[in-house]
């Protein structure tokens, strides 16, 4: 052994004095030499543990045994490859937890077996060594209970005993009480689990074949493999529970982790921890819960998923399994893939058997899922799939693809259970080059709920630039299991690049209602380079190509019935061919598409369409709060072929524009054609017409059966504008005419003006003129002879002497007396002056 030593140790002299250092040749120097130095174990002379060598293999005795606790405390703790350490039991048959600690400060290298011997009870383990603790490759496990493998400082019992690896005493204090949690420090070394990688199979609609993963640490039926500790790293490392076991990876500095006691076993609380570290998955490492009830849990800083490696859940039982929950303070990576490239690192949870399974469960502050990673759940049974929910306070971002699938967050059924529904929560979501959001049916089974909520942004942008498959955010059927409803929440929606949104069927179930609101806008553009596909959302019964039919087994047409489709945006942007449409190219109907928004603004080929093959066309209802603007090919339509009817189309809209050739539409073919509606107060460029032509047409026609009605509203004065409120009170008319006036007495009634009414001042001026008299009216005098007038008697002037207001609050003069006592009648001249 001094030996090589030695050689390690001038070689390693050697590289440095000569200036061939560099730090990944110290790491590569260094390990192998640690793990050699420390090939022992060795008893720390405080706990009456005993140690027996034999050659690298190490018998441990004794103890201190308190209830059915027992207590190791060790200077050296580390078991060379191919060698074991063997807790013999054969003193304490009794026992059911082995405490041990590691005081010596130095790594404890484990490549070998760690055992248990002679007892009559299954028995947990937990091995603490404040250094760290790296698992070689060649590291198991043949325990009959739990193992902890941690680097915390101490552990805590519920009567607030500490068994300390820091501060050993020569008597330690020890207890009978059970486990509580585990105190880590500021700077807690790490964990690191190496190995060779996972072996999984991949297949499309079949479940993940793991039956030729090497074993890794394991645990058996019921128990807890929890590793906590600093910075924990997976390279290449597998760790397995086997039947109702839970799976804990903790990553702490600075607090206490709680263990708290289940059915699966010790399951960690981090409540009261004040900082975190990373978490990194690795090489095709694996972590594996599959059995019956059982869990995963993960708790770092920033998780990482790289290279292939999963975190896999497959419940086979009839109990209903716990679920996977991953909490990261900053940030969940996904990412790349196995060497074959068939598989990117994945969450993953799949039920085969008859039991309920658990949930997958993300909180994190930012989640990247990269080159084909995803987090998914499966369900090949009768049996109800799990549901995601994924909590992001900043950016979701699904980006890329592998060669044999996209990056994904996606709950999936081939069976007649449900698939699970999928839950996000985020700040921004990003699905672009080919990513994918979704839930799928295969089977009779209905696909899951779709519930997306965005504060800020979501786009969707980008295909595959080999298969050209889009990016996409979708609820979807091929089989006879009907999709499930899409809610999208967010205030800002951007889809482009021929990506997606929306619920589809290429089978005999039927697509689903898709519903967005956007508090600020939707925006819809385009195609990517080389596609035909644009960007669109959709709720719609399509067919696909005969390649894709025959390699999924599809049939040619789909029978479903397309979905509905609702949108409700002040701003509603579809431009360069994109569109939104509730279409059904097979037997069935299409469904009702209605926006609710301030404007809608459709350029270069930008549509809104309502059509189906055979079935009757869908419904279309716009209603604007301001206008309707249609450029350059644009369309809004409700369009039937074969023998069905076009769909009705209504239009409710201050002001519509079409320009260039873009047309509002409600034809069939053999059926009859659709009713348009519109109302408006301003309808500029389209004309109604009984057949499409080069104009902006407005056309609701039939080939070969019965038109459809236009019934156009143009509201030129809003009626509501002019109204005026009339008083309550009535006025009584015989109060407001005088009598005096006498029909010989010359009386007249004159009205000047324009004539007619005054105008609305918002409406524009009318061409009509007001009348006007241009006869000649001489020839309609006449000499009369002159008739005499009887004389009046001139008018007398009476001095005023006072004045009063009177009870209408004018001014009166009033005079003393009247020249005469003859009161004059009251006639026209007297009511003027007055």
């Amino acid at each position: 052994m001094c030996k090589g030593i030695s050689f390690r140790f001038d070689a390693f002299l050697f590289i440095l004095t000569t200036g061939l250092f560099t730090p990944a040749m110290m790491r590569s120097a260094i390990l192998p030499w640690s793990g050699s130095a420390n090939a022992q174990v060795t008893s720390d002379g405080t706990t009456n543990t005993i140690v027996n060598p034999n050659g690298n293999n190490f018998t441990i005795l004794n103890g201190i045994e308190k209830g059915n606790n027992l207590f190791h405390s060790f200077n050296n703790f580390s078991v060379p490859t191919g060698a074991w350490a063997r807790f013999d039991l054969i003193n304490t048959p009794n026992i059911t937890t082995i405490f041990s600690r590691v005081t010596g400060g130095n790594v404890s290298n484990i490549d070998g077996l760690i055992s248990t011997l002679n007892s009559s009870n299954p028995v947990s383990l937990f091995l603490m060594n404040p250094a760290g603790i790296v698992f070689g490759p060649n590291a198991r496990l043949d325990i009959g209970g739990s193992f902890v493998g941690t680097t915390a400082n101490s552990i805590k019992f519920s009567d607030e005993v500490e068994f300390s690896a820091v501060n050993p005493s020569a008597s330690p204090l020890l207890t009978i009480s059970v486990p509580i949690g585990l105190q880590l420090g500021q700077n807690p070394g790490g964990i690191t689990v190496q190995g060779s990688g996972h072996r999984l199979i991949a297949g499309v609609y079949t479940p993940l074949d793991r039956s030729n993963n090497p074993i890794g640490l394991q645990v058996g039926v019921g128990n807890t493999l929890a590793l906590i500790g600093g910075a924990v790293n997976f390279s290449g490392g597998i760790a397995a529970v086997n039947g109702g076991g839970h799976l804990e990876i903790g990553s702490v500095s600075d607090g206490q982790v709680r263990l708290n006691a289940t059915e699966q076993g010790w399951v960690g609380d981090y409540s009261e921890v004040g900082q975190f570290k990373d978490i990194q998955i690795a090489q095709q490492s694996l972590l594996d819960a599959s059995g019956s009830r059982d869990s995963i849990q993960l708790q770092g800083r920033n998780i990482n998923f790289t290279e292939g490696s999963v975190a896999l859940l497959q419940n086979f039982g009839t109990q209903p399994s716990g679920g996977i929950t991953v909490n990261a303070t900053q940030s969940l990576n996904l990412t790349g893939n196995t060497a074959d490239g068939r598989l990117g690192s994945l969450i993953q949870i799949e039920n085969l058997g008859t039991g309920q399974t658990g949930d997958i469960s993300v909180f994190a502050a930012q989640l990247s899922i990269q080159n084909g990673g995803g987090i998914g759940t499966r369900t090949f049974t009768q049996t109800l799939g799990g549901n995601i929910t994924a909590n992001v306070a900043g950016l979701i971002d699904i980006d890329g693809f592998a060669p044999a699938n996209a990056s994904s967050i996606a709950t999936f059924t081939s069976n007649s259970g449900n698939a699970g529904n999928l839950t996000v929560s985020t700040g921004n979501l990003r699905i672009l080059n080919a990513g994918s959001l979704s839930s799928i049916t295969r089977g009779s089974g209905q696909a899951g709920t779709l519930r997306i909520n965005a504060e800020d942004l979501i786009e969707i942008a980008g295909q595959n630039p080999i298969t050209f498959s889009p990016s996409q955010l979708l609820s979807a059927t091929i089989s006879s299991g009907n999709a499930n409803n899409v809610f999208v929440n967010t205030s800002r929606l951007v889809i482009r690049d021929g990506a997606f949104l929306g619920s589809d069927t290429v089978g005999t179930g039927s697509a689903a209602s898709v519903t967005i609101n956007a508090s600020k806008s939707v925006d819809i553009q385009g195609r990517s380079a080389g596609s035909i596909v644009p960007s669109r959302i959709i709720s719609t019964a399509e067919i696909i190509v005969p390649p894709t039919q025959a390699g999924f087994g599809l049939p040619p047409i789909p029978s479903g019935n397309a979905g509905s489709l609702t949108i409700n945006t002040p701003s509603l942007h579809i431009t360069d061919g994109a569109f939104i449409s509730v279409k059904n190219d097979g037997p069935g109907n299409a469904g009702d598409l209605q926006v609710n928004a301030n404007s809608i603004f459709l350029d270069n080929q930008g549509a809104i369409t309502a059509s189906t093959a055979s079935g009757n066309g869908g419904n279309v209802r716009l209603n604007l709060q301001e206008a309707l603007l249609m450029r350059h090919n644009s369309l809004i339509s409700a369009t039937a072929a074969g023998n069905g009817n076009g769909g009705n189309l209504s239009i409710n809209a201050p002001v519509i524009v079409g320009l260039e050739n873009s047309d509002i539409i409600a034809n069939a073919v053999q059926g009859q054609g659709g009713n348009i509606n519109i109302s408006t107060q301003g309808l500029f460029g389209l004309k109604y017409r009984d057949r499409l032509t080069l104009e902006n047409d407005i056309t609701a026609s039939s080939e070969f059966g019965i038109n459809g009605t236009v019934d156009i509203n143009n509201f030129g004065i809003d009626p509501n504008s002019g109204l005026v409120e009339l008083p309550e009170n009535i006025t009584d008319p015989s109060q407001q005419i005088t009598t005096g006036c006498a029909a010989g007495e010359g009386s007249r009634f004159v009205a000047t003006g324009r004539g007619g009414i005054p105008q609305n001042p918002t409406q524009e001026i009318g061409s009509g003129r007001t009348w006007s008299d241009i006869r000649d009216i001489s020839a309609y005098r006449k000499t009369g002879e002159v008739t005499a007038q009887i004389p009046r008697s001139p008018e007398v002037i009476v001095q005023a002497t006072s004045w009063h207001r009177n009870a209408q609050g004018k001014i009166e003069l009033v005079a003393d007396k009247s020249p005469t006592q003859v009161q004059q009648p009251l006639n026209c001249a007297t009511l003027t002056r007055s």
